[in-house]
């Protein structure tokens, strides 16, 4: 876990970046990203203001001049930047030249990836695990939506996967896992955990007992993506650790819209974009 604060990007979208993606003069390969905020869009009421998930019962118009706005506050038009209907799958979509980013082409998935220059990856949450990935020195990255079913049915290790898959071996990608729930608002029923334990027997250390109600838990669903993707291989691993639930959290939170007996909730996009120098100095 590290600590960190939210950067305002030109444009007005608020997001956390990840300090080692910094863009470098003689890098091959730029990794533009941000785990943007509910800051810094235009929509209003239950969906203030960055809200991009076309999912809720926001204006659709108002969605897309959000998302217009994330993807050029990090260099992208909104046809270059590729989405999904996500599902809490496994499944993992290759994004190339063939690929078409908008929302009707949508594909049904929870992860994405790509060695194409000039494209940008989002994954929509509302409190579960944005997880980015990149390999800088190879010019492929990813992004993967891990909920718990999504996480315990392999998302992670698939995206992971279908990277290896451009020549990449697991210990060269990094990833860092944004803002979700954190165990100490997230309370689950014993049967989500025994449907956990049932795939991974040894995730019973990410449930402690409720200190308040029999039978309940508080899950470390954070802490449990970051151990599927250790033992798949990687060893940067970076968890900003920074909670969805909240009113001051500054971000969207399914939970939390429940809790106050809202209607919906709005969701948060995180992004990851590869972008090739084509001059890189020599060091």
């Amino acid at each position: 876990m590290i600590a960190t604060v939210p950067v305002n990007l030109e444009g007005g979208p608020q997001c956390y970046q990840h300090a080692g993606w910094q863009d470098g003069a003689a890098q091959k390969w730029h990794i533009r990203h941000g785990f943007f905020t509910a800051n810094g869009g235009v929509s209003t009421g239950l969906y203030q203001s960055l809200n991009c998930g076309f999912g809720s019962n926001d204006d659709p118009a108002l969605i897309a001049e959000n998302r217009r706005r994330v993807a050029n506050s990090l260099g992208f038009q909104p046809d270059q930047m590729f989405g999904l209907r996500q599902t809490h799958s496994a499944s993992v979509v290759k994004i190339d030249s063939t690929s078409d980013a908008s929302i009707d082409a949508r594909a049904d998935a929870d992860a994405l990836i790509t060695n194409n220059s000039g494209y940008a990856l989002a994954i929509l949450t509302a409190d579960c695990v944005p997880v980015l990935f990149a390999v800088p020195e190879m010019g492929v990255i990813g992004a993967a939506h891990a909920g718990w079913r999504g996480a315990v049915d392999g998302v992670l290790e698939a995206t992971i996967a279908m990277m290896a898959k451009l020549g990449i071996t697991p210990n060269q990608i990094e990833a860092v896992i944004g803002p979700a729930i954190q165990q100490a608002n997230y309370q689950v029923g014993d049967d989500l955990r025994l449907a956990v334990l049932a795939a991974h027997d040894d995730a019973d250390g990410f449930f402690d007992p409720d200190q308040d109600i029999d039978g309940k838990y508080r899950f470390d669903l954070p802490g449990f993506v970051q151990s599927r993707l250790r033992k798949a291989g990687l060893v940067n691993v970076t968890d900003f650790g920074i909670d969805t639930y909240g009113e001051s959290s500054g971000l969207f939170s399914y939970r939390q819209a429940t809790h106050a007996a809202l209607p919906d909730s709005g969701r948060q996009i995180s992004v990851i974009g590869l972008v090739q120098n084509p001059t890189p100095k020599m060091t």
